[in-house]
């Protein structure tokens, strides 16, 4: 049985650390939130980790994590930069902002021949929902990708609104869709809406299924990537801010019928750092984990 591998796309800690050698600290013994991901990725299986970086943070990154984690699980890096496009395209002149989660997939297509999942580096995911993404990739069949479910309640932030990939799924638990929606925050009754362009609120129970960027893939997707982000270029590459997404492909796969995709449900909270009061709340909540036996104390101690 092949062992699945672990992409984690890690391009922009640099821009929002200022260094990693100052990285955020979360875990009672200084872990960053990759540590657990990959904690969490080695028990439940997966055989590799690729870590996609730019190219200015790469010795920094090596640094911090490389010792780490080589002699646990198999650790290779794809570099995402501006100019790293499918063949024939060039870099627009005025272009700076990164091409966005779906680049940051495609750009690590020559490292990956197995099935796969995909995780943003500084989210944290939840034991439960790694375990379960390893168990469908290890079992994972050609034409049938997965996405990891989340409850929409269970990855709020309290400090402000956030952006969320609301999943329309079938009875079957296949996804038909996912619609972004950009401004979702808690109001001061204790409701959860979202806003519209026209500022309109719009109620939502809370109970909706989410995308948080947690999907496990087969191998032969990195061409559908390569055309939609080909696709995306011409037609897109002279709007300076636009970015090619990752939820943008998995939606084409699904309305092209080439592929299914499978949303396996989790209980588990997500949580991330959107904004800085997030962080004492992302430590607390490991604190708890750990109490609670899911974590030792100290994840690397031998």
């Amino acid at each position: 049985m092949t062992k699945p591998t672990l992409l984690v796309m890690a391009a922009g800690m640099g821009s929002r650390y200022g260094s990693l050698k100052q990285m955020d600290q979360f875990g009672p013994s200084g872990e960053s939130i990759i540590d657990y991901s990959v904690y969490d990725a080695i028990r439940a299986g997966f055989g590799k980790v690729v870590f996609v970086i730019r190219r200015s943070i790469e010795g920094d990154f090596k640094e911090v994590f490389y010792n780490k984690f080589a002699s646990k699980i198999t650790v290779d890096y794809a570099l995402q930069e501006l100019d790293t496009l499918p063949e024939g395209m060039e870099l627009p002149a005025h272009r700076q902002k990164p091409w966005g989660t779906g680049h940051a997939v495609w750009v690590a297509a020559d490292k990956i021949q197995e099935p796969f999942a995909v995780i943003n580096a500084d989210d944290y995911y939840g034991a439960e929902s790694i375990q379960r993404m390893g168990e469908f990739l290890s079992n994972a069949e050609q034409g049938r990708h997965c996405l990891m479910g989340y409850r929409l309640s269970n990855t709020l932030s309290e400090h402000g609104y956030v952006s969320r990939g609301i999943c329309e799924v079938s009875d079957d638990d296949l996804l038909q869709d996912i619609t972004e929606r950009t401004h979702i925050y808690r109001t001061d009754t204790g409701g959860i809406v979202y806003q519209t362009d026209e500022k309109e609120e719009v109620a939502l129970t809370g109970d909706e299924t989410v995308s948080m960027n947690l999907m496990g893939f087969t191998p032969e997707v990195f061409s559908t990537f390569e055309r939609c982000f080909i696709d995306f270029m011409k037609e897109h590459a002279q709007t300076p801010k636009k970015e090619f997404y990752l939820p943008s492909v998995v939606n084409e796969i699904i309305s092209s019928g080439e592929a299914k995709v499978q949303v396996v449900p989790t209980p588990d909270s997500w949580f991330g750092v959107t904004y800085p009061e997030d962080k004492a709340v992302a430590q607390q909540n490991l604190q708890k984990l750990v109490e609670q036996g899911v974590y030792p104390e100290n994840l690397w101690q031998s």
